[in-house]
C-alpha cells in the first residue's frame, strides 16, 4: 500500500511538472552577422489560463505586472526599450520581422477597455504611472502631448471577443529622449520565473547588454484563444542585441582599445593600391571566432528547471560545415535546413559554446585571407529601406524628408507610415508630397498616396498625428516630404540643455500583407531613426545678468536707505564711550605703565653702578 501511494504521488508530481513546463519556455538564438557582429535573441514566454488570471491566481505570470493590468483594465500591452540603430544595409532584415522592435527610447501602446475616451485617458494615466514605478522609467511623463490614438498603424495581436472589441481603446505613447540603462533591465529580469539565477538569463549583464551596437527589450501581453481550448493569457519577453565581437572579447582588466602592430594587420591584397606602407583592411571580421564565455564573460549556469524540455534552450544559425565546440554532455541537433542547429542542455550542466573560425589559407605575400563563402547564413533582404532627415535652414521653418526604397524587382510594397510629432512642430499638410526618384510634380503623389489621416496639434494639449497609406512600385525609391513651422516656447518650457534641441520620435512603418484575408495584416514593421529638432532658443545668460545687476542695485540702495532710517545720529560728547575706545585707553595705560617700570628699573641699575663719593 505504501509503494502504491508513493507511485501515485510520483506520477502526480511528474504530471504537474509536465503541465508546468508547457506553460513556460525560453530560448536563445545566436546568429553571426557581417562586419564582426553577432545577433543574440533572448525569448521568454509564459502562459496562464485566463480564468486563473482573473481569479488572481498567478503562477508563472508575474503578479506585479498582472495586478497593474487588472487595475487599469488593460486587455493587451506592448512595451519597448530600444537603443542604437539597426544597420539594415549590412545586417539584413530585422529580428522577428521588426515585431519586437521599438524606436529609440521607450515606446508603449495598449488596448484599454473603457466606455468613453475620457475614461480611457484616466486608465492610460494610471497604467503609465504604475509601469513607470515598476520598470524605473520615466513613463509617467507620457502625458496628453505625447499620447496619440493610431487609426491604421496598429492592430491587436491577441484574440479578443466581440463583446470586448467594441469598448477597446488604443493609446500610443513614446519618449524618444529616455535613456535605457541597467535600472530598466533589473525589473525586466525579475518578471522571469527563474529570474537571472538559472537558464539563459544568466548571460544577461548590464555591462554587455548596454555596450552592444543595438539592443531592444520588449514585453508583450496578449490573450490567446486556440480553437476548442480555454483562452489563455500570454506574456512574451524578448531581448535582442547586436554585439561587436572585437569589443565584447576585450578583457575587463584591459578595456581600452589599442591599435594592433603593423605586422598583425589583415590587408586586402587584391586592391590595386596595396603596398608595404598602404593597407586596406580585409573583410576578415565576418569569420572571427568567439565563445559565450568570451562574449558574455560567463557561461549558462544550468537550464531553468521550469522550462519546457521540448524547446531547446540554445540555437545557433551557422551552416553545417562549421565546427562548433560545446560542453560535455550537451546534445547537438542539426536542423534539416542545414543552416542551423540547437542544443539540449542536461540539468546541472554549465553550458559553453565555442565557434572557431573557418579554415585559413596563406596569401602570396603572407597576408591571411579568410574563406567567407560558407561562413555566415545569409540574412533575408528587408522588404523596405527607410531613412528620415530634416531639410531647410533657419530657426523659423523647416521640412522633413523620408526616403523609402523598395528592393524587390517585381513586387510592390503597401505600407502605413505614421508619425507622432510634438505640438511645437506645426506641419503644413498641403505641402506633403510623395514622388518617385527622378520625377517631379504632384502627379506621383496621387498614384502613391492612397489614404491620409491627420489630427492637428493643439498648443500644449496634444501633438500632431499623421498616418499615410502608400504604395511603392518595384525597384523604386520614393521621397515623402512636407514642411513645418517651429513654435516659440515659453521660458519655463525649455529643458536644462536647451541648445541641444528636442528629440522627435521615430516614424513607425507597418508593411501590409498582400493577403487581405489574413487576420494579422502586418507582415513587417520597422522604425526610422529619431530626429533632433532645433528651436529658437533665447539667451539664458541675460536673465541672470539682469537678476545679478538688479539685486546688487537694490542691495546698495536698500542698505543706504536702511541706515538712514534706522541709525540714530548724536553728538560726539553726548554719546556713550564705546567699548572699543575704552579698551584702547586701557591698553594705552598698561603700555605706559610697562614703559615706566622698565625705565625706572633701568635707572636704578645705572645708579647702583656709579661709585660712592669720597668723604670730605
Amino acid at each position: 500500500m505504501h509503494r502504491l501511494f508513493s507511485f501515485l504521488l510520483l506520477a502526480l508530481l511528474s504530471l504537474n511538472s509536465a503541465s508546468a513546463s508547457s506553460e513556460y519556455h525560453e530560448q536563445l538564438v545566436l546568429q553571426p552577422l557581417p562586419l564582426s557582429a553577432l545577433l543574440a535573441s533572448f525569448n521568454f514566454r509564459s502562459i496562464t489560463a485566463l480564468s486563473a488570471f482573473e481569479a488572481h491566481n498567478f503562477r508563472f505570470f508575474p503578479r506585479s505586472l498582472g495586478q497593474i493590468l487588472q487595475h487599469a483594465d488593460t486587455r493587451e500591452l506592448h512595451l519597448r526599450f530600444t537603443l542604437g540603430r539597426w544597420d539594415a544595409e549590412s545586417w539584413g532584415a530585422r529580428p522577428w520581422d521588426g515585431a519586437r522592435e521599438g524606436g529609440t527610447g521607450v515606446e508603449l501602446w495598449a488596448w484599454l477597455e473603457a466606455e468613453t475616451d475620457e475614461e480611457a485617458d484616466q486608465k492610460w494615466l494610471t497604467l503609465t504611472n504604475a509601469l513607470s514605478g515598476l520598470f524605473c522609467a520615466s513613463l509617467n511623463f507620457i502625458d496628453a502631448t505625447r499620447t496619440t490614438r493610431p487609426v491604421m498603424s496598429f492592430q491587436p495581436e491577441g484574440d479578443h471577443p466581440n463583446s470586448t472589441v467594441n469598448n477597446m481603446h488604443l493609446l500610443y505613447g513614446v519618449l524618444p529622449h529616455e535613456v535605457v540603462c541597467t535600472e530598466n533591465l533589473t525589473p525586466f529580469l525579475k518578471l522571469l520565473p527563474c529570474k537571472s539565477k538559472a537558464g539563459i538569463a544568466t548571460l544577461l549583464d548590464g555591462h554587455k547588454l548596454f555596450d552592444a551596437s543595438w539592443q531592444s527589450m520588449a514585453i508583450d501581453v496578449r490573450p490567446v484563444c486556440p480553437d476548442g481550448e480555454e483562452c489563455r493569457l500570454e506574456i512574451e519577453q524578448t531581448i535582442d542585441m547586436v554585439l561587436d565581437i572585437e569589443r565584447s572579447k576585450r578583457p575587463r582588466d584591459n578595456p581600452i582599445p589599442r591599435p594592433s602592430p603593423g605586422h598583425e594587420l589583415k590587408c586586402d591584397t587584391s586592391k590595386p593600391y596595396h603596398a608595404d606602407d598602404t593597407c586596406f583592411p580585409a573583410d576578415y571580421s565576418t569569420s572571427q571566432d568567439w565563445s559565450l564565455s568570451q562574449l558574455f564573460g560567463k557561461t549558462i549556469e544550468r537550464p531553468c528547471p521550469l522550462t519546457d524540455p521540448g524547446v531547446p534552450p540554445v540555437c545557433l544559425n551557422v551552416p553545417d560545415s562549421r565546427t562548433v565546440f560545446i560542453s560535455h554532455g550537451v546534445v547537438e541537433k542539426k536542423n534539416p535546413d542545414g543552416m542551423s542547429r540547437c542544443f539540449d542542455i542536461p540539468p546541472e550542466v554549465d553550458f559553453n559554446l565555442s565557434l572557431p573560425g573557418p579554415e585559413q589559407k596563406e596569401g602570396e605575400e603572407g597576408n591571411v585571407q579568410i574563406e567567407v563563402t560558407s561562413d555566415l547564413v545569409k540574412s533575408k533582404t528587408p522588404l523596405l529601406y527607410a531613412e528620415r532627415s530634416f531639410t531647410g535652414h533657419g530657426q523659423e521653418r523647416g521640412g522633413v524628408q523620408t526616403m523609402l526604397r523598395n528592393p524587390s524587382p517585381d513586387n510592390e510594397v503597401e505600407f502605413i507610415y505614421m508619425e507622432s510629432l510634438p505640438w511645437f512642430m506645426r506641419i503644413y499638410l498641403h505641402t506633403m508630397e510623395a514622388r518617385i526618384e527622378g520625377s517631379h510634380g504632384h502627379n506621383s503623389s496621387n498614384s502613391l498616396i492612397e489614404e491620409v489621416y491627420y489630427r492637428p496639434a493643439l498648443d500644449r494639449a496634444r501633438g500632431t498625428q499623421l498616418e499615410v497609406r502608400m504604395r511603392i512600385p518595384p525597384a523604386s525609391t520614393v521621397f515623402l516630404t512636407y514642411d513645418f513651422e517651429k513654435s516659440i516656447l515659453r521660458y519655463t518650457e525649455y529643458p536644462p540643455d536647451a541648445n541641444r534641441g528636442f528629440d522627435v520620435a521615430a516614424a513607425v512603418i507597418t508593411i501590409l500583407n498582400s493577403d487581405k484575408s489574413s487576420p494579422r495584416f502586418a507582415a513587417y514593421n520597422l522604425r526610422t531613426t529619431s530626429l533632433l529638432c532645433s528651436l529658437p532658443t533665447p539667451d539664458f545668460s541675460m536673465p541672470y545678468n539682469v537678476i545679478i545687476f538688479t539685486s546688487t542695485a537694490i542691495a546698495l540702495a536698500f542698505g543706504g536707505m536702511f541706515n538712514i532710517l534706522v541709525r540714530r545720529f548724536v553728538a560726539a560728547d553726548e554719546g556713550p564711550e564705546s567699548n572699543l575706545k575704552a579698551a584702547g585707553q586701557r591698553l594705552k595705560g598698561r603700555l605706559a605703565a610697562l614703559f615706566e617700570r622698565l625705565r625706572n628699573k633701568r635707572t636704578g641699575i645705572v645708579a647702583e653702578k656709579q661709585p660712592a663719593p669720597a668723604p670730605q
